[in-house]
């Protein structure tokens, strides 16, 4: 069978198979190269948490990956219709969704479903200025828009509040899991600002590091406050995340 196209760059989505909450098997189709995940109808809601733990570990695996800006226009790779472009709201907050108007599935980005799922915290003023000064930019984790948060404390474009995932909102999320009982050991650090920013440099520094080694001729050097630059908050929280999930099995 054909593998289905991304909704937005409409390469091959790479398909992983998973465990459902019911024990069964459960395939999702993800694009790392958007950073986006398609859903069947309701698979959203069937991962159980230790998928959720391994959706985790692919996420880290590939943190460092060239990501596409997401298009204009996404179509389902079901039926190749348009997706509406909407937003749910859950107590973390609200993320931005594309659906299927034919009920064949929604498409989420990375940092959406962690939102749906709990598994964010949004930043506070001071880890926003502690960033501004030394990142300057973020990418939004809602729409993915690119931020200037020397000059807003909210997206823009859709004018959602900063968000990032990060160990103590996992903590908070596993643990209404049905297996959060099983589950030993010390709760995660805090988490501090300056640990957001070490993160975020030290994630460009890799990927600075595999463009050097992908292309000998040409030098990437991370500046902090750069103009052209924008830091994803989403990689560099599931770097926190997953040296955090590493400590507590």
């Amino acid at each position: 069978m054909t593998q289905p196209l991304c909704p937005s760059c409409r390469q091959p989505l790479q398909a992983h198979r998973f465990t459902s909450n019911q024990g069964e098997p459960l395939e999702l189709d993800i694009c790392f190269a958007c950073q986006g995940l398609w859903f069947d109808r309701h698979e959203n809601l069937k991962l159980s948490p230790a998928s959720v733990v391994e959706l985790f570990r692919l996420l880290h695996e590939h943190r460092t990956d060239q990501h596409l800006p997401l298009g204009s226009a996404m179509a389902c790779p079901r039926c190749n219709t348009t997706l509406a472009q909407g937003f749910d709201v859950v107590r973390s907050g609200r993320y931005m969704i594309y659906r299927c108007g034919r009920q064949h599935g929604r498409f989420s980005t990375f940092a959406s479903f962690m939102v749906e799922k709990g598994f964010v915290r949004h930043l506070t003023r001071p880890e926003i200025e502690d960033l501004a000064q030394r990142v300057g930019a973020i990418y939004c984790t809602s729409c993915g828009a690119p931020v200037d948060i020397r000059k807003d404390h909210a997206c823009p474009y859709c004018r959602a509040a900063f968000s990032l995932i990060d160990p103590q909102a996992v903590a908070r999320a596993l643990e209404g899991y049905a297996t959060a009982s099983q589950r030993t050991g010390p709760a995660p650090d805090p988490v501090q600002p300056v640990d957001i920013g070490d993160a975020l440099v030290a994630l460009e520094r890799d990927r600075a590091r595999a463009e050097r080694e992908r292309q000998k001729s040409t030098v990437h050097t991370w500046a902090h406050n750069s103009d052209s630059a924008a830091a994803d908050l989403v990689a560099a929280g599931v770097e926190l995340v997953w040296n955090a999930l590493i400590r507590r099995h």
